[in-house]
């Protein structure tokens, strides 16, 4: 059942939104895809600088050390600062903060990202440095600075990596938003990518994406494993991205947090240049782009990434879902968006569909509700693959059988156009699919929203994998107590009227006597 909450995304509103808001007074006439990498490239430089600092006061109430010792950063994984990129002071040295009115302030930003990508070799070529150009106002430049100088300022808690990191995704999807569908291409909302990582629990092991956006499945990894008691090592992260700004954003939202990544030596299209071809994950997420066209399929004819037949060249669905299924471990399992049209394919889809039934590698297909993703209106669903269902240590035998789960009717409304998930709804999709893998009974089909399938059974549905043709359709149970009520106060009624009547025909009985 649909119902309002104020919350964008899934977003906790508060110093977020404040923050947002006044950035975005700031922007002018600036487009939002242009502004983007002026506000993040800065909140970036604020988050390194403030950690630097902390790792500074630490080295100096030490006897002994000096402060000033690169080594002794980078033995804790902190990022060099030079002098003249601080966002502070360092003795008579001004930092950005202090230069903020400066009209010069565009090419002391750029001369400060020059010399911390220098110094840092994993941030070579990731860093933004068009802050001296002329389309860029100088005053509202240093406004920013201003703003941005107000994170972080007060207990060593707030300067967390996790405060920037939270206005750094927010404004993501803030971005996201305002750019309309190119921005959805780098963005996946929150929610779905809570509910994939609830879905597959990586709790351990290698987790890929081939076409990671931003890297906000490899953040919510990283959130679910310390939520689950364990440490960001336990996962090893390695994704790709064909988008050269995009995947530069990502390197700088995974750095934010101090998440270790392989993202390939460059950006790269996964079909033709796989930066990752010997990797066999344990885990893979992923929201490949929907029904590409034009991506080169025509020069892939004999790949052999294509197991289950090649892939058309006029759409690209199948062909991201076999990457992921050539990229799967053993035990491994992944969890990836498509496009709704993916699950009643016909044709050459169809057949590659089918021949990916039949291998019994599809273990779940959820059906999301409409409008989660940013100006994208067509309807999606969430896949999970897995390699192996055989009967492990509490997990029962699910060989010849998969999960449907019609999800349509869970959501929030976060705007006009805008729906979302909330933590009940992830809790209520990923317990049932985690109860089905469960070897006890806690599992049971319920009509209209889950219900597991067999193989041949799908089959007789023409290979479909709508959840809808599947789950059956609920049926509303009557209200007893409210039509006995109803029951009731109709006899009531009835009982009044007849009285009345009662009543009329006496005085009608009255009338005649009298004349007679």
């Amino acid at each position: 059942m649909a119902r309002k909450k104020a919350a964008d995304n899934g977003a906790d509103l508060g110093f977020e939104e404040k923050l947002w808001l006044a950035a975005d007074k700031l922007r002018g006439s600036m487009d939002a895809a242009e502004y983007k990498h002026v506000v993040l490239g800065l909140v970036f430089l604020k988050y390194i600088s403030d950690a630097f600092e902390e790792q500074r006061a630490k080295i100096a109430a030490v006897a002994g050390a000096d402060p000033e010792d690169r080594d002794e950063y980078r033995a804790d994984n902190v990022f060099w600062v030079p002098m003249e990129a601080r966002w502070t002071r360092t003795g008579d040295v001004p930092g950005i903060q202090d230069k903020a009115r400066d009209p010069r302030i565009g090419k002391f930003v750029d001369d400060a990202m020059e010399a911390i990508e220098k110094e840092n070799p994993g941030l070579k070529r990731v860093l933004p440095k068009d802050y001296a150009s002329p389309d860029l106002d100088k005053t509202r430049l240093g406004e920013l600075i201003d703003l941005i100088s107000t994170i972080g300022m007060g207990d060593e808690a707030s300067r967390s990596k996790d405060i920037l990191g939270r206005i750094y995704e927010y404004f993501l999807g803030k971005f996201a938003n305002a750019e309309g569908k190119g921005g959805g291409e780098f963005y996946t909302p929150r929610s779905v990518v809570k509910l994939l990582v609830e879905m597959i629990e990586p709790y351990k092991g290698r987790v890929y994406d081939p076409c990671c956006g931003s890297g906000g499945m490899f953040v919510q990894s990283e959130k679910f494993v310390e939520a689950h008691g364990g440490k960001p090592t336990d996962i090893s992260i390695f994704g790709q991205e064909s988008n050269p700004t995009t995947w530069r954003l990502c390197k700088m939202n995974l750095a934010i947090r101090g998440i270790e990544c392989n993202l390939g030596q460059q950006h790269a299209d996964t079909f033709h240049s796989d930066q990752h071809k010997d990797l066999k994950a344990d885990y893979v997420l992923a929201n490949p782009p929907f029904n590409i066209s034009d991506w080169g399929g025509d020069r892939l004819r004999e790949d052999s990434r294509w197991k289950y037949g090649a892939p058309p060249v006029g759409n690209a669905n199948f062909g991201w879902v076999q990457h992921i299924i050539a990229h799967l471990a053993p035990n491994g399992i992944a969890g990836f968006v498509l496009a709704n049209g993916a699950m009643s394919a016909t044709g050459a889809q169809g057949e590659i569909k089918k021949a990916i039934i039949e291998a019994d590698i599809v273990d779940c297909v959820v059906a999301l509700p409409p409008k989660l993703f940013y100006n994208v209106q067509l309807p999606a669903s969430l896949w999970f693959l897995a390699r192996s269902k055989k009967a492990t240590k509490g997990r029962r035998d699910r060989q010849g059988t998969a999960l449907f789960i019609d999800a349509r009717k869970l959501f929030i409304k976060v705007g006009v156009a805008q729906n979302s998930l909330s933590d009940e709804h992830i809790n209520v999709i990923s317990r049932t699919y985690h109860n089905w893998q469960r070897s006890d009974d806690s599992y049971h089909d319920v009509v209209g929203f889950c219900r597991s399938v067999g193989i041949a059974a799908i089959g007789q549905c023409d290979w479909s994998l709508v959840p809808a043709r599947h789950v059956g359709i609920a049926v509303e149970r009557p209200d007893h107590a409210h039509t006995l009520a109803e029951l009731k106060s109709s006899a009531t009624a009835i009982h009044d009227l007849l009285v009345q009547l009662e009543d009329s025909a006496s005085r009608v009985r009255e009338s005649l006597e009298e004349c007679r």
